[in-house]
């Protein structure tokens, strides 16, 4: 039963993790928006998420975070939807949309985190402490 839910806590606490990392990565995309040459980054999140919860033999093999690793997870280079003649690829509009979304996934993990410690206080309580 502990077993259980401390791996419901493990995989919440990868997701921030990785949520907050990406949100590293799409300010540092944002920040250099008018750097010539600069090269937008990110991470499929769904991939370093299935590693980070999976094997740590997995994750490590995959370039990205293992369980209770703090690794960065593999960057790879944003496809640009339109060629700029100083080669930085960074869609300020793409970006700012990723960002938004990602600060409500962040957001709602850590609801969701907040609304299963509650029930499980809940759960401990003696009926007689009301």
């Amino acid at each position: 039963m502990i077993a259980h839910l401390t791996a419901s806590f493990d995989f919440h606490g990868q997701a921030l993790m990785l949520r907050a990392e990406r949100q590293r990565v799409i300010a540092g995309n944002l920040a250099n928006a008018d750097t010539p040459g600069y090269q937008a980054r990110d991470f499929d999140f769904t991939e370093a998420l299935r590693a980070a919860t999976g094997s740590a033999r997995a994750g490590i093999a995959a370039g990205v975070m293992a369980p209770g690793d703090r690794s960065v997870p593999a960057l790879r280079y944003a496809v640009p939807s339109q060629t700029s003649l100083d080669g930085n690829t960074v869609d300020v509009d793409r970006e700012r949309g990723a960002f938004a979304d990602n600060a409500v996934k962040y957001e709602s993990t850590l609801r969701f985190i907040n609304g299963s410690v509650r029930t499980l206080l809940d759960a401990m309580k003696s009926h007689h402490q009301g």
